[in-house]
């Protein structure tokens, strides 16, 4: 040895690199041409296409089959390094009697596919669902509408005594031709028996009776008009409705019923708002509760004391039951 050659290179010495440096140069480091760094360095380096992946080396030669070791005889080889498949390995399905192939289903349709999920079927089910609770809330709400009617319907309301006259609502629109009042009697002006000066007259147009016929001349003491009604299907509350004429002006007069005055005069009031002296505006109508018996009856309107009667009579017709 020389004082600058401390002898053979050591592995650790090995610098694959060395030929880069200066002082590398001076110890014969030369580029690789087979081999790395120094001369007699280690080199395990094989040429590209030397080393065949899955065979197997000589017996007792360094190094097998990249990620294996050679196996001694009589042994199984072992395994290759992670992720590099076994030369030696064999799939089961290959092996007689073996775990036989089977085919990956995939979506969609084909031989060999399965089906996807049943979207149709569960849209349907949904739809129904929904349908179903539409309609139990629309029953729901009808069955509350009819409810609250009915609580209406029965509802207590106030009724005049059966001796008294009931004020009328200011109606000019009501008439003997309602559907509901058919069965029961009805009466024009003409038909009526008069006394006490009453007169028929027709120059006042507007009258609905036939002919345009109305009572006249009622408008002094001791005028009166009588129907005797007959027909009546049972005791019990009517209601008598009138049609009359006033010249514009608030009027009154005497009901009686089978002989018996009520307390309350019968109203006969500018309901319709009419002007003062125009009887042809003036025709409207009224009506008041009264208490019946089955079969005939007496229902008369008198001027008495204490009345203003002013006023043109026109029809007379009953309903069933008591307005209120």
């Amino acid at each position: 040895m020389t004082p600058g050659d401390n002898g053979a290179s050591t592995p650790e010495d090995d610098d694959p690199f060395g030929y880069l440096y200066a002082d590398g140069q001076a110890r014969g480091a030369q580029p690789p041409s087979g081999g790395y760094g120094y001369p007699n360095a280690v080199n395990r380096v094989r040429t590209v296409g030397e080393r065949q992946y899955g065979q197997q080396a000589p017996q007792g030669a360094p190094g097998g089959p990249y990620g294996q070791q050679a196996a001694a005889p009589g042994q199984i080889p072992q395994q290759g390094a992670y992720g590099r498949p076994n030369a030696h390995y064999q799939a089961p399905e290959t092996i007689p009697g073996g775990a036989p192939a089977t085919s990956r289903q995939g979506r969609g349709g084909g031989a060999g596919r399965g089906r996807g999920p049943n979207t149709k079927g569960l849209l349907i089910g949904a739809i129904a669902v929904v349908a179903a609770v539409v309609i139990g809330i629309g029953v729901a709400m009808m069955d509350g509408g009819t409810e609250d009617d009915a609580k209406g319907d029965t509802g207590a309301s106030s009724a005049p005594a059966a001796e008294e006259s009931a004020d009328p609502s200011p109606s000019a629109s009501e008439s003997a031709g309602d559907d509901e009042d058919a069965e029961l009697p009805k009466i024009d002006a003409k038909a009526l028996l008069l006394g006490g000066g009453a007169a028929l007259a027709s120059d006042v147009e507007g009258a609905k009776a036939d002919g345009g016929v109305y009572v006249g001349g009622f408008n002094k003491v001791g005028a009166s008009v009588t129907w005797n009604v007959s027909g009546i299907p049972e005791d019990g509350k009517y209601t008598l409705h009138v049609q009359y004429g006033v010249p514009g002006k608030d009027a009154d007069a005497t009901l009686s019923i089978n002989g018996t005055a009520q307390t309350r005069p019968l109203n006969l009031a500018n309901f319709a708002g009419s002007p003062e002296g125009d009887y042809e505006k003036g025709w409207q109508s009224t009506y008041a509760n009264v208490q019946l018996n089955k079969g005939s009856n007496e229902l008369k309107v008198s001027c008495e004391d204490g009345n203003s009667c002013d006023v043109n009579l026109d029809q007379m017709y009953l309903t069933k039951g008591w307005k209120s």
